[in-house]
């Protein structure tokens, strides 16, 4: 399981990648205060690391992700000429996950069962045993998580702030509760699953 998640966030080195353009975009707004300078910075370091990725022959796929949503955030700040709209795709996009992660409770649907019917192969017949359907409810309350957490810290910044502080405020929040608390979450979900069985009845054998 533990490789499994690190190969499903790239490792170390996919997480370095993620943090680096935010971590530029944020450093150079500071210093500049120069919205395109900050946008260029930013944008050429993500190509730099596809570059890299690209010549050693390893998956770029983790930097493609994260080239796309800063690609989607320079657009918005581009337009508006606000450094803050740089990260407005980021919080908007973890509104959209939690909502529809709370949808799927409320319906008892929870998205984490449709995540393990596609390993099963089956992609409902989890939901006719209700204490899985419970257990799957509680891991989709601690996938939701991450997603609540940062739409509640980041938002009202987003919002209400101004300024050099508004725009570091945002970066060093992106940072801190990026992959550390999505790692955090699922560390939970594993706990979660790790008290005891399952609740899925074995198969009876015939007699």
């Amino acid at each position: 399981m533990r490789a499994q998640l690190a190969k499903a966030f790239g490792g170390v080195r996919g997480i370095i990648e993620a943090a680096v353009p935010t971590i530029a975009f944020t450093l150079s707004w500071i210093v500049t205060e120069d919205l395109k300078t900050s946008l260029i910075i930013s944008v050429s370091l993500s190509v730099v690391l596809l570059l890299v990725r690209v010549l050693q022959r390893s998956t770029p796929q983790f930097v493609i992700n994260s080239l796309i949503g800063i690609a989607i955030g320079a657009f918005f700040a581009s337009r508006t000429g606000d450094a803050k709209d740089y990260f407005l795709p980021g919080i908007l996009y973890n509104a959209g996950y939690m909502v529809a992660m709370l949808l799927s409770i409320v319906t008892r649907w929870p998205v984490v069962g449709f995540l393990i019917g596609s390993v099963t192969g089956d992609p409902t017949a989890w939901h006719k045993d209700p204490g899985v359907v419970r257990l799957c409810t509680r891991l989709t309350w601690l996938l939701m998580l991450p997603c609540a957490v940062r739409v509640a810290v980041q938002g009202p910044v987003y919002l209400f702030g101004g300024g050099d502080e508004a725009v570091a405020a945002l970066g060093f929040a992106k940072i801190v509760m990026g992959w550390p608390l999505q790692v955090a979450a699922l560390a939970a979900m594993l706990w979660v699953l790790g008290r005891g069985r399952t609740p899925i009845k074995p198969p009876v054998a015939p007699a």
